[in-house]
């Protein structure tokens, strides 16, 4: 009995250190958000997959190119049709049993999306018939257990019909014509099919979402962070630059809030971008920033400790010049050797100097590697979020401006000495402050500037960027 109960003591700590554990997990408080009914898209390379996804989301998301392998990750797409709401999962072209690190690793992403969907088209190539590889593919997916439905894919005229015979040799159920490209030859009866035992979805979309777009250089991390946050390989991590290719939505929830991660390409120098692929791949990154609330800027530690390169402070101007709000993360701080207990004070220090346009921008050390600090990522972006959306009283600020005004006044022009009539700030993100004075032309950069920082000691707005719009009005019709 002794020996029991010292057993069952055993068992009983044990349980006790698990449970420790699972409440002080930083991840414990990340949800992956429940996903609406999901379908994979996958095929071997070139047969028409983005152009099919393209068609279904209604507007050119995912790149098209001939080269085999632009389509590297898995992009998820939300797709209406017919009062049905499902999510598409766009795949790179598989090709098995090739030993590429590239396409490795896009086979492997094709089988996690496999896993992941609820059915999963298999797209071929109408014109070039059954080879090989779909042969192999086909013998995969058979293994998966999933509702394959076969799309024989660039079938444009009623007299190519005849090609389908070729394709019931895959043994994966009916083949069903289509053309991706023009629309017809029956996208609208595979989609009937596939969805027909999809429900209606009149669940309303939740308000409140923070949109955060990962940015920063090749190599910098970002698709580290992205899975390391998510707690799967949800996009290709390779030492080779420009892995990430398209602007990959991930949704997840942190301590009750919801958010849109959006992972870009690496936004290199304009003079080193290939026309074509990649120069689209930036061009989104740089949409991307355009259509977030919050840039988590990603600095790689170890290259930073030389210097913070011009292409890390161009890409700071990028998200500033769009008007949004930011977080700057330095990442694979785990591999930065004999760190102190100032070392970041020292770090900060260093990019106060290097980049002072940047002091009103918190910083954050991460490691995506080892977890050090990612929930860090969330609560900032938070805090810059809510920056971004605050509002300031007119009477508040326009006392803030005046007691600015008579601490330093400006400085007379030709006889002629600028005067603040009023003040209100005309909107948010970025918060928009309107001066109201009585030559607009008297207000020179370095007094912007320094209203700037008034209004920043006062109110606070870390982490976003302020606009300062002037406008001319007669002294008589001050308020």
């Amino acid at each position: 009995m002794l020996f029991l109960i010292t057993f069952l003591n055993k068992i009983l700590h044990k349980l006790k250190i698990l449970y420790d554990i699972y409440l002080k997990n930083p991840h414990d408080k990340i949800v992956v958000m429940k996903r609406k009914p999901v379908i994979a898209v996958v095929g071997r390379p070139n047969v028409g997959k983005s152009t099919f996804v393209n068609r279904l989301v209604g507007r050119r998301q995912s790149i098209v190119d001939d080269l085999p392998g632009v389509t590297r990750d898995r992009i998820y797409f939300d797709v209406e049709w017919q009062n049905k709401n499902f999510t598409v999962i766009d795949t790179g072209g598989i090709v098995p049993g090739d030993e590429d690190e590239i396409m490795v690793s896009i086979y492997d992403q094709a089988k996690i999306a496999c896993a992941e969907a609820d059915k999963i088209i298999f797209l071929v190539d109408g014109i070039e018939g059954v080879t090989p590889v779909d042969e192999n593919i086909a013998n995969i997916l058979r293994q998966s257990g999933k509702p394959i439905f076969l799309a024989v894919n660039k079938i444009d005229s009623s007299s190519q019909i005849t090609m389908l015979s070729d394709f019931y040799s895959l043994a994966i159920g009916e083949p069903m014509a289509i053309s991706a490209l023009h629309g017809s030859g029956g996208v609208g009866d595979l989609l009937e099919e596939i969805t027909s035992d999809f429900e209606v979805d009149d669940e309303e979309k939740e308000d409140g979402t923070i949109k955060i777009a990962i940015v920063g250089r090749p190599n910098a991390g970002k698709s580290s962070i992205v899975n390391a946050l998510l707690g799967e390989n949800r996009v290709i991590v390779s030492d080779i630059s420009g892995t990430t290719r398209d602007s990959i939505d991930s949704r997840l929830k942190f301590e009750d809030k919801e958010f849109i991660i959006i992972d870009t390409a690496g936004i290199r120098k304009k003079s080193k971008v290939t026309y074509g692929v990649e120069k689209f791949a930036v061009d989104r990154a740089i949409r991307s920033i355009r259509e977030c609330d919050v840039a988590l800027m990603v600095i790689d530690a170890t290259e930073a400790v030389n210097g913070i390169s011009d292409q890390d402070k161009k890409i700071a101007s990028i998200i500033t010049e769009a008007g949004k709000g930011m977080v700057i993360a330095i990442n694979k701080w785990d591999l930065i050797e004999d760190k102190k207990s100032n070392t970041i004070n020292k770090f900060d220090t260093k990019l106060a100097n290097e980049i002072p346009f940047l002091d009103y921008v918190p910083k954050i050390y991460i490691s995506a590697e080892t977890g050090q600090r990612l929930n860090q990522i969330f609560t900032k972006v938070m805090e810059v979020y809510g920056e971004c959306t605050k509002r300031v009283s007119t009477g508040l600020l326009n006392k803030v401006i005046n007691e600015a005004y008579a601490l330093n006044p400006p400085q007379t022009i030709r006889n002629k000495r600028l005067k603040v009539l009023y003040t209100t700030q005309a909107a948010i993100q970025p918060p928009t402050i309107l001066l109201f004075v009585n030559d607009e032309n008297l207000l020179k950069d370095h007094y912007k500037r320094y209203i700037e920082n008034k209004i920043r000691e006062a109110f606070g707005f870390f982490g976003t960027p302020i606009r300062i719009s002037v406008r001319t009005r007669s002294e008589k019709s001050k308020k």
